[in-house]
């Protein structure tokens, strides 16, 4: 057996093959199509997932505002942010965030689930959330995937 025919492939910026998907949210669970998202987004479906690099896909999340949190979590749920001022601790809920923006929600929900690092932020700034069913990405010509046909 020749063991230097296995080598260890690591990518880098340029032998990284990035691909557009658009994601339908109709009637997905927040937190579950949250979860895929990001690793869309880090590239964990791919056989070349490198975890210095920004390897994986561009992910376009259309009909962001057909969402579905089971029970009360719209109202009950409270995300907290800190004003940086004593006494500056101001409450939100998820519908407070979906009525400021569709994106807003996501964007929260996902970024929570990406590395902590410069390279966490370059990868949020890959995901982009529609309230409706058309977007303006059609130029890069999307592949449109089953979100549940993903682990």
């Amino acid at each position: 057996m020749d063991t230097l025919s296995f080598k260890t492939i690591s990518a880098n910026k340029a032998t990284a093959k990035k691909e557009w998907v658009v994601v339908d949210a109709t009637g997905q669970s927040l937190g579950r199509i949250g979860a895929k998202v990001a690793k869309l987004l880090r590239g964990k479906y791919k056989p070349s997932f490198t975890p210095h690099v920004d390897c994986g896909d561009n992910v376009i999340i259309i009909n962001a505002d057909k969402v579905v949190l089971t029970g009360n979590k719209w109202n009950d749920r409270i995300y907290l942010r800190y004003t940086g001022y004593p006494g500056g601790q101001k409450p939100f809920t998820p519908a407070d965030l979906l009525a400021k923006g569709e994106d807003r929600l996501f964007r929260k929900v996902v970024k929570g689930m990406l590395p902590k690092n410069r390279l966490g932020a370059k990868l949020l700034g890959n995901l982009y959330v529609y309230a409706g069913n058309e977007h303006k990405h059609e130029a890069q010509q999307p592949k449109s995937i089953d979100i549940n046909s993903l682990k």
